[in-house]
């Protein structure tokens, strides 16, 4: 049997063309002729190998077909789509309710801050005299009824509202920052599910051709037409792959868990994948650009700005702190009883005013001030540092998503058949015994890996891209261009 392969574009066609004549090969000692004169040895072993050889070059064909380039079957209810996974978390994840309820808390705080302290009612017995209990005894005996208010210096509850406001607006840029990191943990792990699919999927595509060359080295030994070794070393060959699918397992089983966790469900539901997605990976806008648009839109930076404007408002407050705030207060005595001359006795009324005295300075204001002033100082610099790390994230995720962009082009377009028509032109080859198994083997061990390095890439440029808009502080990043993987 002598295979063919022809190469159009970056697809690999694999021709079989099957010849009647036997394989050209050595005979056992004493061996009968058949009728057309070759070996009776010969006749066996052709009888033999050549249904194995068409079934292993079928599985080849199979192996080294082009992957589905974006694919759109309909998927079926049980798939999981990225996009879905996204809208799940973000409705019932946990922990992002619990950030959203904080919001929610110190929203409420600013009201609060900005009013006046409860006023008090006070209700007092004056002068009553022991020795009787008598409220028209004495004089001075009176029921009093009082209010008072206290009233902050003008501009301080303006302060601690403002602050409040701040810390407020804080903690929904906080949310955004949250909502943006569980996107971006949730596509991550996703598609690390996606290509641990993937691999399985090779691997076990693989087992059954490694089978099929365990199976095609077994009987050329048989009729001693190959070595031992070559059974061995494609039985070993094929344990190695079991090893790969068993931590491939594992690494599933790990990564599905860890979604149903930030899915907010139970971490031994199921999760099924659709087995095919669009391989497209955009081309996105330049660094500059990214870095430029990162300083208007990440949550992370406005959160750092809005608590500097808190801790300036709180050191305006601190500036106010010389200011005394005042006590304003009113009360009404009811007397009974008369007077000496018989007249009824008249009742009182009494209006106060206080305020606290900052005669201590020194020990507490000034500190107040130097303390606010060095809290303002902390927020800046780590507004600062925040903008270091959002250009280190920006830069960092886009070289990885450009390595990886290339990388899965280059797999595609160029290694990927190039390496497929490696493995048809060697199988033909050992066919015809003009290559040794060994070779075979180790080419169809290098294609594998090369399908399995094509869905790496792609699954780590989708993560890098997931990063990125998170480091951005958009869910989406507007694409420049399309980039489909096959073009």
């Amino acid at each position: 049997m002598i295979l063919s392969h022809t190469v159009t574009s970056s697809r690999v066609k694999v021709g079989v063309k099957l010849s009647t004549k036997p394989i050209t090969s050595y005979c056992r000692a004493g061996a009968y002729k058949n009728a057309e004169g070759g070996t009776v040895g010969e006749w066996h072993l052709d009888k033999l190998l050549l249904p194995l050889l068409i079934v292993l070059t079928g599985l080849l064909l199979a192996s080294n077909a082009h992957v589905v380039l974006a694919a759109s079957s309909v998927e079926s209810p049980k798939n999981l789509l990225v996009e879905d996974a996204v809208a799940i978390a973000l409705a019932d994840n946990p922990g992002l309710a619990a950030i959203k309820t904080r919001a929610e808390a110190l929203a409420a705080i600013p009201s609060q801050k900005g009013s006046l302290p409860d006023p008090r009612l006070s209700l007092n017995v004056m002068n009553l005299p022991t020795d009787s209990f008598d409220l028209e005894q004495e004089p001075m005996t009176q029921l009093q009824l009082g209010f008072s208010q206290m009233l902050p210096f003008p501009g301080k509850l303006a302060l601690r509202e403002a602050a409040a406001e701040h810390e407020t607006t804080a903690a929904r840029w906080v949310v955004d920052e949250m909502r943006l990191k569980l996107v971006r943990d949730v596509k991550t792990v996703w598609w690390n599910l996606y290509f641990t699919d993937r691999a399985l999927e090779i691997v076990a595509r693989n087992l059954e051709l490694l089978r099929q060359f365990v199976s095609v080295a077994q009987t050329k030994y048989k009729v001693g037409k190959g070595l031992q070794q070559d059974v061995l070393l494609a039985q070993l060959e094929l344990s190695k792959l079991h090893d790969k699918a068993i931590n491939l397992r594992g690494m599933r089983r790990n990564q599905a868990a860890r979604l149903n966790t930030l899915l907010g469900q139970l971490t031994t539901r199921p999760v099924q994948l659709p087995q095919r997605v669009a391989e497209t990976l955009v081309e996105i806008g330049g660094e500059k650009d990214l870095l430029t648009l990162a300083a208007k839109t990440r949550p992370m930076l406005a959160a750092r700005q809005s608590k500097i404007d808190a801790a300036r408002a709180r050191l305006g407050l601190a500036k106010k702190s010389y200011a005394p705030d005042f006590m304003l207060g009113a009360s009404y005595g009811f007397r009974d009883g008369q007077n000496l001359d018989g007249s009824d006795r008249t009742d009182f009324l009494s209006v106060m005013l206080s305020m606290n005295l900052p005669i201590y300075a020194g020990a507490r204001q000034d500190k107040a001030v130097d303390q606010r002033t060095s809290q303002v100082l902390q927020h800046q610099y780590r507004l600062d540092d925040a903008r270091g790390m959002v250009a280190s994230e920006v830069s960092r995720a886009l070289a990885d998503y450009q390595r990886s962009r290339e990388q899965a082009r280059l797999f595609k377009q160029g290694i990927i058949p190039q390496a497929g028509q490696t493995v048809a032109s060697m199988m033909a080859a050992y066919q015809v015994n003009k290559v040794d198994f060994l070779n075979l083997v180790r080419t169809q061990i290098i294609l594998f890996k090369y399908e399995t390095r094509y869905w790496k890439a792609l699954s780590q440029g989708n993560q890098a891209l997931a990063r990125l808009n998170a480091a951005v502080g958009k869910q989406h990043l507007n694409a420049t261009k399309s980039f489909e993987v096959n073009q």
